[in-house]
């Protein structure tokens, strides 16, 4: 392991916005914060926003700057990843940012019923293979854990340049008959105009300078219904 993540896995260690918990306290086991974020960390009613998947927490924190009166969690299982965002949040001394390390597959470990307002999913893995859809971050499975602790008629947005990933979201979406708000195969060729959409990423600006379109869809979750797979592959 080199220097410079041995120096940021130990910084990350005095943030006071990051939560490292390890497996065993999340496995099958609620986290300290589940379901009081709001009064014991943001210490405010206001709405929470989570970015699964965030990477280095720039468009976690760029969101952040963007919406004082909302509080934002990035969650990622890289911690030299989690270190930049962890690091700009804290010198910026930003009361609405929080990390968070650990797998996708523990989320519900971490969030009640009714505690979260938005998912953002910018830029996953698209996992191309159709053996591997299950591992998507807008599959039936993972949108189904989001439903477990969003509000009624929570928002889920995914950016991505992958048109496969864009396209197979788009089925999951009209097959189960969710509410679909914004969706277009190339965002900065569009009609949208929401600000909050110009943030980017690292990635995002490495795959515009390749000449590759950004996708974006925004949905409303059921909360009332399980998800099924869509029939796409």
């Amino acid at each position: 392991m080199g220097k410079n993540k041995l120096k940021r896995f130990a910084e990350n260690n005095t943030f006071e916005n990051l939560f490292q918990p390890s497996f065993q306290e999340v496995w099958n086991n609620d986290f300290t914060l589940k379901g009081k974020w709001n009064k014991n960390f943001f210490k405010n009613q206001n709405p929470i926003v989570l970015e699964v998947g965030c990477g280095k927490g720039e468009y976690t924190v760029n969101l952040a700057k963007n919406y004082p009166n909302k509080n934002f969690i990035g969650i990622d299982i890289k911690g030299a990843r989690l270190w930049k965002g962890a690091k700009e949040a804290a010198e910026l001394a930003m009361p609405n940012v929080a990390f968070i390390r650990t797998r996708i597959e523990h989320i519900r470990s971490f969030f009640s019923e009714n505690e979260v307002s938005e998912i953002w999913i910018t830029f996953p893995d698209p996992q191309p293979r159709p053996s591997k859809a299950r591992k998507r971050l807008s599959s039936s499975r993972f949108l189904n854990y989001y439903q477990n602790f969003t509000k009624k008629n929570g928002i889920v947005h995914l950016k991505t340049d992958s048109l496969g990933l864009h396209d197979y979201t788009k089925a999951l979406v009209e097959q189960n008959n969710l509410k679909i708000l914004y969706c277009t195969n190339n965002l900065y060729n569009s009609s949208i105009a929401d600000p909050i959409l110009s943030i980017r990423t690292f990635y995002e600006k490495m795959f515009l300078e390749q000449g590759k379109p950004i996708t974006y869809i925004s949905f409303e979750l059921a909360n009332d219904r399980e998800l099924k797979e869509p029939e796409f592959e």
